[in-house]
């Protein structure tokens, strides 16, 4: 008996230390976290618009609204988590539409505008102004010169796919107050008046964006 308990007593203590040698288990370690990707409007970008514009003061344009389409230049700096500040260039070419009785009236619209925008996913919602030009003509071949002044207005752009946005933007341009002094043959018919040569434009148009941080869509 006192041999067997020693015995026992042996093998026990071997077990112990063997199982003290032997390498403990690793329990696996759950999958970091990673963040994914947060939009980023910082980049250059080139696009298109469609649109209308409507004259403000249509004593001189009796038209009204009329098509308009061009392109747009511009960059944007993401400069806080929420905040965008961007410069922009654009022009636009408008239907003359001389079907009717057109006195005075904006060819061509441009600009160049600051803006500034508030993020949150993929939507961007931004105010922009700036210096504006248009060039201006009259159906009987006078008062044909270029016209400057400046414009304002704000939109909605949304990022629908890597590098790809959309908008949907309101501006108003305004070159300021016209002297219309009418030609002698037409002096009984139309007398000399003062008008406002301004338009409101809506637009829709969409962006290629270059050098665009890695984003969900």
């Amino acid at each position: 008996m006192k041999l067997a308990s020693a015995i026992l007593a042996l093998v026990a203590s071997a077990s112990t230390a063997l199982a003290a040698d032997l390498p403990r288990r690793v329990e696996p370690m759950a999958p970091a976290m990673v963040a994914a990707p947060a939009f980023n409007w910082t980049g250059l970008y080139l696009g298109a618009h469609v649109g209308g514009t409507f004259a403000a003061d249509d004593i001189f344009d009796n038209n009204g609204a009329r098509l308009m389409g061009g392109g747009q230049i511009g960059a944007d700096f993401q400069f806080a988590p929420n905040w965008v500040f961007g410069v922009e260039a654009n022009y636009s070419f408008v239907d003359s539409n001389d079907g009717g009785l057109n006195f005075f009236g904006n060819r061509n619209l441009g600009s160049v505008t600051g803006r500034l925008g508030y993020t949150w996913g993929p939507a961007l919602l931004y105010a922009k102004g700036g210096y504006a030009w248009a060039d201006t003509r009259s159906s009987f071949g006078f008062g044909d010169d270029g016209g400057s002044g400046y414009t304002i207005g704000g939109g909605l752009e949304y990022m629908f796919a890597p590098n790809w946005s959309w908008k949907l933007e309101y501006q108003y341009y305004d070159f300021g107050d016209v002297a219309f002094f009418p030609v002698a043959p037409l002096a009984p018919l139309v007398a000399a008046s003062t008008f406002t040569n301004a338009e409101h434009t809506i637009k829709l148009g969409v962006n290629y964006r270059f050098n665009w941080a890695t984003g969900r869509y």
